[in-house]
């Protein structure tokens, strides 16, 4: 039994973080796919004006009740729990490849531990190697998850259209993680995916019909939400600290950046946390997510009534 986990643990660990491709992989504005500044500008503004558009279309023919998209909602958080699992594992293991393999060289030129490396890159980092080729994966994970606002939008959520900027600032900053090599983007990435593996689990659980709280799954996601939270701002004081006493931490000005949207996107979710609790207090029905929040800051998710959602199906 020894010889075939140990077998299993050096194919996982091969196809997720020793391939060629993983271990070559460079952050390229020509090799790249969505890599440069106009694709991500021209993309984002076509996302916006899709939704806006799908909402007032709605709103034009006073569609106002939910339309039935049959197991789309369930597929959609199937392929990003799946999605969010695997880049997790990768990263995870890349990055452990990427302590054993740099050990030598932190301790003779940088003088750097592993902890330090995971919040504050060396100046001079280059997107390339194991971990950005994860950080690329879960860049393009954040379009796979802009389809969620359509849905949303479909099944006539409040607050769908909020959403829009939550998912754009998310994928600008997974974005200025790779432009600029961002510091502590490994641990971020790696809270954030274990996060989205467990919340869009569990809905898929319920969009299959599978038996689920719906105040447990309250819990869950909240739960998740403030662990979350509590990681990031841990992180981003931990940044702060090494940049100011080893001399500066790589891609400071994309962290500025970052912490500005991030700060943003907390705002948003107190504001819709407390008007969940209130419509609670009140007696409405809660509603599915509106989508997430981060720094690469943080994700932040609502839940779905089971019985609400079987009265759509």
């Amino acid at each position: 039994m020894g010889n075939v986990g140990d077998g299993w643990h050096r194919g996982i660990t091969y196809w997720l973080a020793e391939q060629p491709a993983i271990v070559g992989f460079r952050w390229s504005h020509v090799y790249s796919w969505g890599a440069t500044w106009s694709f991500l500008v021209s993309s984002l503004a076509a996302y916006a004006a899709l939704a806006i558009a799908l909402d007032l279309f709605l709103r034009l023919f006073r569609r106002s009740r939910p339309i039935p998209l049959g197991p789309l909602p369930a597929l959609h958080s199937l392929a990003m729990a799946l999605a969010s699992a695997a880049i997790f594992l990768g990263l995870l293991l890349s990055a452990t490849a990427e302590i054993r393999d740099a050990r030598w060289w932190w301790r003779g030129r940088f003088r750097t531990t592993p902890l330090e490396w995971l919040l504050c890159f060396p100046l001079g980092t280059r997107p390339s190697g194991r971990v950005f080729f994860w950080s690329y994966a879960f860049y393009l994970s954040r379009f796979l998850h802009l389809l969620r606002t359509f849905l949303l939008i479909l099944r006539r959520r409040r607050g769908a259209l909020p959403g829009v900027f939550r998912h754009s600032a998310l994928v600008c900053m997974s974005f200025l993680w790779l432009e600029f090599s961002q510091s502590f983007q490994v641990v971020a990435i790696l809270s954030a995916t274990l996060v989205h593996a467990v919340v869009f689990s569990y809905r898929f659980w319920v969009g299959v019909g599978l038996p689920a709280a719906a105040r447990s799954g309250a819990i869950l996601v909240l739960a998740c939400q403030v662990a979350l939270t509590g990681c990031n701002a841990v992180c981003h004081l931990g940044f702060l600290l090494l940049h100011f006493a080893k001399g500066g931490c790589n891609g400071i000005g994309a962290w500025v950046v970052n912490s500005v949207l991030n700060a943003a996107l907390l705002l948003l979710f107190v504001d819709c946390y407390v008007k969940t609790v209130v419509r609670r207090k009140k007696g409405e029905s809660l509603e599915d997510d509106n989508g997430s929040s981060h720094h690469f800051g943080g994700h932040h998710h609502h839940y779905q009534n089971k019985a609400e959602s079987k009265k759509e199906q």
